[in-house]
């Protein structure tokens, strides 16, 4: 099999903490790269879900509601409640 060369453009920041990733999971940044080309082509789509969709726990209406509840505890109005026990 020939061997191509493929050059990516990436923040060096970001290029040294995915290449620190790749070393704790003992491989390199080539090898992650042919893993992530190879699950690609064998699934016929990205390995993980691309949205336009933001996460709702950002949304306005919860940040709103943990802005409320931040205000409340920085008040003093917290409620304190004792630990509950799941039973297994």
């Amino acid at each position: 099999m020939t061997q191509t060369t493929f050059s990516v453009r990436m923040d060096s920041e970001v290029k040294e903490q995915f290449d620190e990733f790749c070393s704790q999971v003992g491989m390199n940044t080539t090898v992650a790269f042919n893993m992530f080309v190879r699950a690609v082509l064998r699934e016929k789509r990205l390995p993980f879900e691309v949205t336009t969709e933001s996460d709702p726990f950002y949304s306005e209406s919860n940040l709103a509601h943990l802005r409320r509840g931040v205000a409340a505890l920085n008040n003093g109005q917290g409620v304190e409640h004792g630990m509950i026990e799941a039973s297994q």
